[in-house]
Order: C-alpha cells, then structure tokens, then sequence
C-alpha cells in the first residue's frame, strides 16, 4: 500500500491499525542535546574563553552582533558534534542548542539569530595576523600553540616523573589549489604534511607545513618551544622524545643531548646496518624454520655514520625473520644500556609509538582536521587549530568524565555518535531552561556520571556553575 503525503504530513505503513504519520512541527527541539557535556567540560578546563583571548577584534563593540568568544565556541562545538562545513551553521544558528551553548537565547537585532551563520564565521576564519580593513579580526600563532601546552600542563594534578614526546608527520590531501600544495611521491597525492606531537592521548601541537619540506623540519623548533614551557611548570620532569626514522636527524639528536632531553627514533635500514646484524639474521632465520613460528634476536652497537652525524650514538637492532623472509628494524637512541635492556626499549617503548597513530586518525576522521580548503596556509592553519581545540575538549571529557566507563578508551567519534547526538525537546519559561531528552537514550547513566563529575570539578575549581 502507498503511502501518502502532504508538504507538511508524511504517512507510512500502518502499525496494529493505527495510521502511522510525521511531520516537522514539534517546535524548539534539537539533535545534539548531550552538547551540554561540552560546555560542561569548558567550564571545567575554562578553554574556550582563553582561546577566544588568542583573538584580537578591531570591530565596532557597540555594533556587532556576535563576540569573538561566541564565533569560537560555536566553530569548536561545531567541529566536536561533527558539522565540519561552515555551511552547516546558516542551520545550526537556530539550533537551540547552540545558543544555549553560547549563553546567549536571542540576538539584539530582530532579524538575527543568536549565534553566527556561515558569513560571519567565514570571516573569522580568513583572520589575518594583523587586522586591516576588511579583516577587523586577527590572531595570536603564538597565543595559541602556548594554550596548547598550558591544558596539557593543568590536566595533571601533580607533574609526572617522565613524559613521552611522540611526533609524527601525516598526508593531509588538498583537492585545490592551495597556498602551499606540493606533491608529495611517498603519499602520491598532492598534500601538506602537518607535524603533530603528542604526550598520551594530550595533543601539544599541530603545525601545519607545506609538503615539500623533510618529516623532520622544524621538530627541533617545536619540540625547543614545548620542553622551554613544560620545564617552566615542571623543572625536574624527564623527558623522552619518540618518533619514526623520519625524524632520526642529527640535529634533532644533537638539541636532545644538549639538552637534556632523551629520545628514542626510528633509523632507517641500509646494506652497512643489515651486514651488522648478520649472524642474528642467521640465528632468527634457522629458528624460524625450526619451529614454523616468526623468530627475533636483539643485537645492541655502537654506530657512527660516514657524513650525517656528528657523533656515535647507540643502536638497538631488532634481526626478525617471518613469514620466509628477513624483517630487520633499527631504532637510535640516547639510553644507555644500563637505564633500557634492547628487548624492552625496542617491543615496549619504542613499539608503543604506533599509538600516536590512532590519534592522529582521530583528528582527521573524527574531527576533521585534514578539511583545509582555504586558498592560503594562515587559514587552513586556523582551521587545524579549531579541529585541535575541539579534539582538545573531547579528550578532557573523555578524561574527566568518562574514567572507569565503556567510554573510557572511545574515540572522539563514538562519543559523538553515542553521548552527543541526542534528541530532544527544549521548553524555555520565565525561570528555566529545560532540555528533555529521550527517555530511552542507552547512554544515559554514563551521560549523568559524566555530568555530575564535571560540575564537581567546576565546583572545586571556583568556576561558575
């Protein structure tokens, strides 16, 4: 049987002879109810205040509309429920979501709504470094990479003894014709090459680079920057820098040492590094076939190279043999033999890199951070900040509220997909605001957990509730 339709009523199949109808007309309702996790969490860290304080705004104060701290909450949040195009919010402007988010219920102006569309926000993003005419608002790079650091720091309740520094580089592919597109023969595809490092699952930086630079340029800079400020809270902290034989460059290994700060990387192979290890190749091979099961023995030597290095540094040789045939892998590191055994330092510490990767995937898949169409690099820059910030927020939530839960290793995605994205129906009277959500939401215990620890943390922290 056909259904049948109206331009405001949709009939479907019947149900136990009832007629079974839909229409668009349930008033103030919105899908991403669980959002309020976020300004939660917000006020829990207090980010978005001092992310908007990274923004310097030369508009007419009597005559705007929209405050810089409302465009970057809105542009975060937005990323975070996963509205990664700025055309999604000519919408979500009237989302009563959103301006509760935004603490702001109506506009000044009778033919506005209470949080920015598409225009307004197109605008903050094309910001320049220094505002000018027709770019009354600009941005603070340094301001911002410091933030960074700063929410990684106060994440901690006291400071660790050792922190891992992981870096890494990825392809973040561009369809345009961007300011700064290269080709790049390894990924194949015309891209930049953003460097990220991260400590754990905390994000300290993420810098995007043109695609024809080395993995490694500019880590030294980066990696000077992030030491200099996490010293500065914690003086004796012990810091290992970890990363893929990308980033095994002398110059790098050189700041380390002259600074303190020890590393573990990855070293490319070659025919003077496999002849070393050739009798554990051997050894690995003939237990290999012995036993039918992959093999692996560790050879640890000293290393000099003829022209790049200005040192001999300590090598840990992994000779593996699998599936018939010979997996050497080489790691170069400032660990002595007595502080790190060559088993442990490669399979436990060095292997445990490859973590990085599912953060990295997380930025991009889930919060969009490769979605850099703008013509120049300052913007697509920008653009990578706010998807960072909006990674940032979701990780304290993670952190704060959702320890000891099914959600306590969920990607940013499936805190999405199963504590932000609920419906549900807004009443807004004289004296309350009252989101009432699906009564059969299956996050709902976790979400309320979730809830009442972070208005503790506001609480004990001295914020407004």
């Amino acid at each position: 049987m056909p259904t049948e339709c109206s331009l405001d009523l949709f009939g479907f199949e019947r149900v136990e002879g009832r007629d079974v109808v839909a229409a668009f007309d349930a008033g103030a309702m919105t899908s991403d109810a669980g959002a309020l996790l976020l300004g939660a969490t917000d006020r829990a860290i207090r980010m978005m205040d001092r992310f908007a304080a990274c923004f310097h705004d030369t508009r007419c104060q009597e005559r705007i509309e929209h405050e810089v701290v409302t465009l970057v909450g809105q542009r975060v949040v937005g990323i975070a429920l996963g509205y990664e195009d700025l055309n999604d919010h000519d919408q979500l402007r009237h989302d009563p979501m959103m301006a509760v988010l935004a603490g702001k219920l109506a506009a000044r102006r009778p033919d506005c709504a209470p949080v920015a569309g598409k225009s307004t926000l197109n605008r903050l993003e094309l910001s320049r470094l220094e505002p000018s005419r027709y770019h009354k608002i600009s941005h603070n790079p340094v301001a911002i990479k410091k933030l960074l650091v700063d929410l990684f720091l106060e994440a901690h309740a006291q400071a660790p003894n050792e922190i891992i520094l992981d870096l890494d580089a990825t392809d973040d592919p561009v369809h345009g014709n961007q300011e700064g597109r290269f080709f790049h023969g390894y990924y194949d595809c015309y891209c930049y090459l953003p460097l990220y490092i991260f400590c754990g699952r905390h994000l300290l930086a993420a810098k995007l680079r043109p695609a024809n630079l080395d993995a490694a340029a500019g880590s030294v800079k980066e990696v000077a920057r992030i030491v200099a400020q996490i010293r500065s809270r914690w003086p004796r902290v012990r810091i290992l820098v970890r990363a893929d034989s990308g980033f095994a460059r002398d110059e790098l290994m050189t700041w380390c040492e002259a600074n303190g700060v020890h590393f573990v990387l990855g070293l490319a192979k070659n025919d003077r590094l496999i002849a070393e290890i050739k009798n554990e190749l051997a050894k690995a091979e003939k237990k290999s076939r012995r036993t039918g099961k992959p093999a692996r023995c560790f050879k640890d030597f000293k290393w000099e190279t003829r022209t790049s290095w200005n040192r001999g540094r300590r090598v840990v040789a992994k000779a593996e043999f699998t599936h018939d045939a010979a997996n050497p892998r080489f790691i170069v590191t400032s660990l002595s033999r007595s502080e790190c055994k060559s088993r442990y330092l490669y399979e436990k510490v060095y292997c445990a890199r490859g973590d990085m990767e599912n953060r990295i995937k997380e930025c991009q898949l889930d919060l969009y951070a490769d979605r850099t169409s703008t013509a120049t690099m300052r913007g697509n820059q920008l653009r990578l900040w706010f998807a960072s910030m909006a990674y940032v927020l979701l990780c304290a939530l993670r952190r704060i509220g959702l320890h000891d839960t099914r959600f306590t290793q969920a990607t940013c995605g499936t805190i999405r997909l199963k504590l932000l994205k609920i419906g549900a129906l807004v009443t807004i009277s004289v004296r309350r605001i009252k989101v009432a959500m699906a009564s059969a939401c299956p996050s709902a215990q976790v979400w309320g957990l979730a809830a009442t620890r972070l208005a503790a943390v506001t609480t004990a922290r001295g914020s407004p509730a």
